[in-house]
């Protein structure tokens, strides 16, 4: 019985060392793991749970007014006075009566201008179009005293029920011609501009008045 005790020693001794260096290699060669954050996990199941906050506001509480500031761009009287042009005196008159600048609008009142005074004196008597209101002349003959204060007074008669017909085509600021034939069709000027056969659509050529014909 004891040699088979020693040889049973001899077989075991070896398989239990081999057993032992199995188990420390492998602490030694298995990576540790990293240290978890509890609070950031607990966080992370809460959310994949659906434990989300729920904050909730009574009903009564009124949400605050917010305010927003616009702004509208128009073209000032002092810009187109600073202009000097005939197409400025034109956009003045517009201005004063409250009619959109609009290329329609633009165009007949130059061309009616021009047919007045003729494009490169257009600014005869401080005068542009003629106009009696407020000018101290009759027939159109006045003048003013600067072409500032003949674009009101113009834009004011042009308010009277006489000349309804032009202040509506120029409120609706379409149509040059519209607004041509409702001009000829008025008591402006005795001769009607030949209802049309006097009145020229050409291109109106910019000219600059004096400064001293707008007061400066």
């Amino acid at each position: 019985m004891r040699p088979a005790r020693g040889i049973l020693r001899r077989i075991i001794a070896p398989l239990s060392a081999a057993a032992t260096f199995a188990i420390v290699a492998t602490f030694a060669i298995a990576p540790l793991q990293r240290p978890v954050d509890v609070a950031h996990a607990a966080s992370v199941s809460a959310f994949v749970d659906g434990d989300v906050q729920d904050v909730r506001v009574d009903g009564d509480v009124s949400t605050p007014a917010l305010s927003r500031e616009s702004y509208v761009a128009e073209t000032g009287t002092q810009t187109l006075v600073a202009g000097g042009t005939n197409y400025d005196w034109a956009k003045l008159v517009l201005v004063y009566g409250g009619w959109p600048l609009t290329d329609a609008n633009v165009t007949v009142m130059v061309q009616w201008m021009r047919e007045e005074n003729g494009p490169d004196n257009w600014f005869n008597r401080n005068n542009p179009m003629n106009n009696g209101q407020g000018s101290g002349g009759g027939s159109g003959l006045g003048s003013y005293d600067t072409l500032d204060t003949a674009a009101y007074y113009a834009a004011e008669n042009l308010q009277r029920s006489v000349y309804a017909d032009i202040a509506a085509g120029l409120a609706d600021g379409s149509s040059a011609e519209r607004t041509a034939q409702a001009i000829w069709a008025s008591p402006w000027a005795t001769s009607h501009y030949g209802y049309g056969a006097n009145w020229t659509t050409t291109p109106v050529p910019v000219v600059e008045a004096p400064p001293s014909a707008w007061g400066r």
